[in-house]
């Protein structure tokens, strides 16, 4: 246990540079849309935003969600540690459980005005790339980290399903939000098993019924089992506009003074107002999967 909880850091690290390393050279080798906003200060910002997350929470919390296994395992919380349950079993049924949890919580984010206030930095990015998918609110990071340990004290996963989880995350994010592209075909087989870059860049739509689909971030399954999925954006890939209708200011969505201020400074939060617009969108009689 302490040799798993020794090697944490140095296994998320080295998967996490590996990931951006690869997301980094598709983007630049086979781009799916031309970048509207120049590329080294809006990357400076986002990854400026990312690497101080990671070090407000690593003080906050040290051991991260995989400490709450830990408290879990030692206080015997947790369904898996009060049944008795194969452990491959307990592994793989915690990390599909541990993706439910996020895609619920994402649906939280976006219908819960307060919440919604520190998600819309994340949606304030005007260009949708590999970036995008670090870039979150720290108050938000902190809420999330805070659902997830709620969720494994009640679970009670193994050390090694959260870290597993915790990678497969920070993993797909940055795949999912990458600028790349994926043969037609590809990507409607892959999409089955996960969530691809053109299934989630649906939902940075600056169309609010769009944006309101495709919640998912590791595995797809959700969003068509609680029929919050949709196929192709109206627009198309290319034409689509990415970001909120109502921030455009590159100051305010581009800077990471602006992205941290955001939350307390937007005038149009209100979550209510963007779910009553996708309601009369939805009734104009587009389908939603074409």
């Amino acid at each position: 246990m302490s040799a798993l909880l020794q090697s944490e850091v140095g296994i998320r690290m080295g998967c996490f540079a590996v990931v951006f390393a690869a997301m980094a050279l598709w983007e630049l080798l086979a781009p799916c849309r031309r970048l509207s906003i120049h590329k080294p200060p809006r990357w400076g910002s986002n990854l400026g935003l990312f690497v101080l997350n990671s070090l407000l929470l690593r003080l906050v919390a040290p051991l991260g969600a995989v400490g709450a296994a830990y408290l879990a395992q030692e206080n015997a919380w947790g369904l898996f540690n009060r049944w008795e349950t194969p452990y491959e079993f307990a592994l793989l049924l915690s990390i599909v459980s541990l993706d439910l949890v996020v895609y619920l919580q994402h649906v939280m984010f976006h219908a819960v005005p307060l919440f919604w206030r520190f998600h819309l930095v994340h949606h304030a990015d005007l260009d949708f790339d590999i970036t995008t998918g670090l870039r979150f609110h720290t108050v938000e990071i902190l809420l999330s980290w805070a659902i997830k340990s709620a969720a494994i004290l009640l679970l009670g996963p193994p050390a090694a399903a959260v870290i597993g989880f915790e990678v497969l995350l920070n993993a797909t994010s940055m795949f999912n939000h990458g600028n790349v592209q994926l043969p037609r075909r590809v990507d409607s087989l892959f999409r089955w098993i996960v969530v691809t870059p053109d299934m989630h860049r649906v939902h940075h739509s600056w169309e609010h019924i769009e944006m309101n689909c495709n919640f998912g971030f590791n595995f797809p399954w959700w969003d068509r089992l609680f029929s919050t999925y949709r196929d192709q954006p109206r627009d198309g890939h290319l034409d689509m506009t990415v970001g909120l209708k109502q921030i455009r200011d590159e100051t305010r969505a581009e800077r990471l003074p602006g992205m941290l201020s955001l939350p307390f400074t937007a005038s149009t939060t209100d979550s209510e107002a963007i779910n009553e617009e996708s309601t009369s969108e939805a009734n104009d009689g587009r389908p939603r999967n074409h």
